[in-house]
């Protein structure tokens, strides 16, 4: 089988890193979490008192972006990547409801994004990668082999979301995580660089119905019919 390039695309919480990093497990692929990425620049910020209430200092975050590394290493334990920023391991960190809120936000301004797509960029550049974000099939790869486009019902995601935040001993708030799911549509749809689309050769996939299972068994059948 030839090495492919796949970008999955789609709305916050859709499932879209499950599915992603388990069908790199299942094939042998690099699996990379490109949301994870702008979740570190926004931890970043957080943590440094860049982005302080709701104000950014866009200013010093355009010169310190530069001493953003963002890497991915296996956890043993899970048999999935660990999110890794400037060496530290912040992937519980960066899934918390405060950097959740702040995402979007960081996630739109230019030079943010250009310099987190340099970085996935270069980590595709020998192929055999999974990649999942909002414009990786339209910006990062616009020449994947395959693109798929996960959607689901907002109710369905922020139900999701809190059932994972509930399963990590963190506190959450339904009605709260429902508000914060239909802000993030709006922002990443709205964005001025690289909003949230479907590509116009990516597939559609509407897993609010779907089990775990269910979906995988079809992203695997859509892997076999390109890689071939």
């Amino acid at each position: 089988m030839k090495k492919i390039t796949i970008a999955i695309d789609g709305f916050s919480s859709c499932g879209k890193s499950t599915m992603a990093k388990d069908l790199a497990r299942e094939v042998g692929y690099i699996y990379i979490d490109s949301g994870a990425m702008y979740r570190a620049v926004t931890l970043y910020s957080i943590e440094n008192g860049i982005f302080d209430r709701d104000v950014i200092d866009t200013e010093r975050l355009k010169k310190e972006i530069k001493d953003i590394h963002i890497s991915f290493r296996l956890n043993k334990e899970t048999g999935r990547p660990d999110t890794y920023l400037n060496g530290v391991n912040v992937e519980n960190k960066i899934r918390s409801m405060e950097v959740s809120s702040k995402v979007s936000p960081i996630s739109t301004l230019d030079f943010v994004r250009e310099a987190m797509v340099a970085q996935q960029q270069t980590m595709g550049n020998e192929k055999g990668i999974v990649m999942d974000g909002r414009d990786i099939g339209t910006t990062v790869f616009p020449d994947a082999e395959l693109k798929i486009f996960v959607t689901a019902t907002p109710e369905i995601r922020a139900q999701r979301r809190y059932d994972e935040l509930k399963a990590k001993g963190q506190e959450a708030s339904f009605d709260e995580i429902l508000e914060n799911v239909k802000q993030r549509d709006y922002i990443d749809q709205n964005r001025e660089v690289s909003p949230l689309r479907k590509a116009e050769d990516a597939l559609l996939l509407d897993n609010t119905d779907l089990s775990i299972e269910e979906q995988k068994k079809w992203l695997f059948e859509q892997f076999n019919k390109v890689s071939k």
